[in-house]
C-alpha cells in the first residue's frame, strides 16, 4: 500500500517546503537566548547611520572623558597603551634622493619640531608632547584633527569642537562635509567661545577648514580610527566596554566600603519583652546627627580596651562582617582582562605585574601586544606624520626658493621619507644581540634595516660612532704624544693603540704596527683589542 503522506505537506507549496529545508544562518533568526540590540534592522546602513543622533554621539565621547578622569582603571590603562605606542616618538628619515637635501630637510625638521614657539600655535608643546596628545585623543574622544596654519604652526582640534549646524542641507557628517564618493572636501569647526550648551544652528557660526590647499595638499589631519570604510567620524575605544568598566567601578567601590566595614564592629543586645533597665548608660562620646525625615539619632564613640556593660537582663551579641570571598579575585581578574583585550593590553600590562605567570608566559603575552602596538603605529603615521611632513616640504619648498630649486631636479622626491617607528628594548639582551649579529652575519637583513628595528637610522649610528672614534683616537694620540715627549730617549715609544680600546666586530682583519712593520691578525670572541 502507498504510504500517506502528510497532511501538513499536502498544504504547502514547493517553495516553502524548500525555504524550511534551506539551512541558514542562526545568528538571523531571532531566540529568546539572544539579548535584544537596538537600532539593529532588516534594512542595511552605512557606518555613519550607527551614529546618526547627534546629542548621542557627543554623549558618548563626554562619557568617556569622565571615566578618563574619574575611574580608577581606565586612564592609567589608556596611557600604558599610549606609553608602549609611542614611546620616544616617531623619527624621520629623509629619502629624496639627494644627501645634501636629506640633511637640510632633517635639520630644518628638528629645529620646527622640537620648538614650541614654532611647532604648536599655543606655543607650548613640541612635536612630541603634540604626537601623545594626537594618539591619546582617539582612544578617549574617538578622533583627533590636526590644522596646519600658514604660520606653520600646527594646531589640534579636539572632537566636541566639529559639529554640523541644523540649517544646513549639505551632505555634513559631524560637520565633516562629503562629496558622493564620501572624499571629504571640509571640516566645519565650532568657534572656541561657542558654549558647550549652546546648540550650533548657523553655518556662520562654524569656521570651515578645507582639507586640500590650492596646490592640491593635504593641510588636515584627521585621526581617527574606522572599522568600516563607510565611517567617517571615530568611536571612543571604551565604547564596547562601556558596562564593563561601569560594573568594575561599582563592585570595586563596594569592596573598599566592605574593606572599611571590616575594620568595625557593632554590638547587639537582646532584651527580654518585659525588660526594665537602670537607664540609658553612657559608653563614649555621643554627638546626634539629624535624619532626612526630621528625627534625630544618637552615635555613641568607641575606643580601644573599651568595654560595653550591660544591663541586668540584657544579652550582648558582637557583630563583624566578613572579607570577600574567594570568588571576587577570580571575577575581577577576568572583568580586568576582558577590558585589556579592548585595548590591546594582556593581563600584565594592565596590572603592571606578571608574579602570575613566568617568563616565557610574560614574552609571549608581549609579544602579541606588539603586534596591536605595531598596527597602532602604522596607522598613526598614515594619519598623522607622513601628510605633516609633506606639508612642513611644501612650506619649506614655498618659503625658500633655493630648497625649491633643488627639490625641482631630475630624479629628486622632495616628499620622500621613511619614518622609523619607536620599537621596544631587548627582553634578554645577551640572547638578542647574538640574534641580531646572526641575521648579519648570515646576511638576513642589513644593517639599515637592524637600526631601524630598534628606532634609529644606519646614518646615525654610523656618524655618531665616527665622531666618537675620532675623538678617542685624537686624545690617545695627544696622550701618547705627551707620555713620549717626557721619556724622549726611551727605545720603544708609546703608540696610541696602547692608550685606547676600541671595539671591535668578530673576524675583522685588524692591521697593526709593531716594531716599524704592518701586520695583520684576526680577531674573534674578543670585546676590544689592543694594537700596541
Amino acid at each position: 500500500m502507498p504510504r500517506a503522506r502528510s497532511t501538513e505537506i499536502d498544504h504547502l507549496s514547493m517553495a516553502e517546503v524548500f525555504e524550511d529545508l534551506r539551512a541558514d544562518y542562526n545568528m538571523a533568526k531571532s531566540s529568546r537566548f539572544r539579548r535584544s540590540r537596538p537600532g539593529v534592522s532588516a534594512t542595511t546602513h552605512h557606518a555613519d547611520y550607527h551614529y546618526r543622533n547627534e546629542a548621542d554621539y557627543y554623549r558618548t565621547l563626554e562619557l568617556a572623558r569622565d571615566m578618563d578622569r574619574n575611574d580608577l582603571l581606565v586612564g592609567t590603562t589608556i596611557q600604558r597603551a599610549v606609553d608602549n605606542t609611542l614611546q620616544g616618538g616617531f623619527t624621520p628619515d629623509p629619502q629624496t634622493g639627494d644627501e645634501g637635501l636629506d640633511k637640510e630637510w632633517l635639520a630644518r625638521w628638528w629645529d620646527w619640531s622640537e620648538d614650541p614657539e614654532q611647532c604648536d600655535i599655543q606655543g607650548e608643546n613640541t612635536f612630541y608632547a603634540l604626537e601623545e596628545k594626537a594618539l591619546r585623543s582617539p582612544y578617549v574622544d574617538g578622533d583627533i584633527l590636526g590644522l596646519g596654519t600658514t604660520e606653520g604652526a600646527l594646531e589640534l582640534v579636539e572632537g566636541h569642537r566639529i559639529k554640523t549646524p541644523t540649517n544646513t542641507t549639505q551632505n555634513v557628517v559631524h560637520g565633516v562635509l562629503l562629496d558622493d564618493r564620501r572624499r571629504r572636501l571640509e571640516y566645519w569647526v565650532a568657534k572656541e567661545d561657542v558654549s558647550p550648551q549652546q546648540r550650533i544652528s548657523r553655518v556662520g557660526d562654524m569656521v570651515r577648514y578645507p582639507v586640500r590647499g590650492l596646490d592640491g595638499g593635504r593641510d588636515l589631519f584627521h585621526v581617527y580610527t574606522s572599522r568600516r570604510i563607510s565611517q567617517t567620524r571615530g568611536v571612543s575605544a571604551l565604547a564596547p566596554i562601556i558596562d564593563a568598566l561601569g560594573m568594575f567601578e561599582d563592585i570595586n567601590f563596594a569592596r573598599l566600603v566592605q574593606a572599611q566595614v571590616v575594620s568595625c564592629f557593632a554590638v547587639f543586645r537582646k532584651r527580654e519583652l518585659d525588660f526594665r533597665g537602670v537607664g540609658d548608660q553612657q559608653q563614649g562620646e555621643r554627638s546626634t546627627e539629624s535624619l532626612a525625615d526630621g528625627a534625630s539619632r544618637t552615635l555613641e564613640g568607641i575606643g580601644p580596651g573599651m568595654q560595653i556593660k550591660g544591663e541586668p537582663g540584657e544579652e550582648l551579641t558582637g557583630f563583624s562582617p566578613n572579607i570577600p570571598n574567594p570568588e571576587f579575585f577570580p571575577h575581577m581578574k577576568l572583568i580586568l582582562q576582558l577590558i585589556g583585550i579592548n585595548l590591546g593590553l594582556p593581563l600584565v600590562l594592565v596590572l603592571m605585574d606578571a608574579s602570575e605567570t613566568n617568563f616565557s608566559g610574560w614574552r609571549g603575552a608581549f609579544d602579541q601586544a606588539k603586534l596591536g602596538f605595531r598596527a597602532n603605529q602604522r596607522r598613526f603615521h598614515d594619519r598623522f606624520h607622513r601628510p605633516i611632513w609633506r606639508w612642513k616640504v611644501r612650506q619649506w619648498m614655498a618659503k625658500d626658493q633655493a630648497a625649491r630649486k633643488a627639490a625641482e631636479k631630475s630624479g629628486i622626491n622632495p616628499f620622500g621619507c621613511l619614518w622609523n617607528f619607536p620599537t621596544w628594548p631587548y627582553i634578554q639582551p645577551m640572547e638578542d644581540a647574538q640574534a641580531d649579529l646572526l641575521r648579519l652575519r648570515n646576511g638576513l637583513t642589513s644593517p639599515r634595516r637592524l637600526h631601524a628595528e630598534r628606532g634609529a637610522t644606519v646614518e646615525e649610528v654610523t656618524t655618531e660612532i665616527l665622531a666618537d672614534n675620532k675623538a678617542s683616537i685624537i686624545a690617545a694620540k695627544q696622550a701618547a704624544a705627551d707620555i713620549n715627549k717626557q721619556f724622549p730617549d726611551d727605545p720603544n715609544p708609546v703608540s696610541w693603540r696602547e692608550m685606547l680600546f676600541l671595539p671591535t666586530p668578530d673576524g675583522l682583519t685588524v692591521n697593526t704596527v709593531q716594531n716599524g712593520r704592518d701586520q695583520s691578525s684576526t680577531r674573534r670572541n674578543e670585546g676590544a683589542i689592543n694594537d700596541g
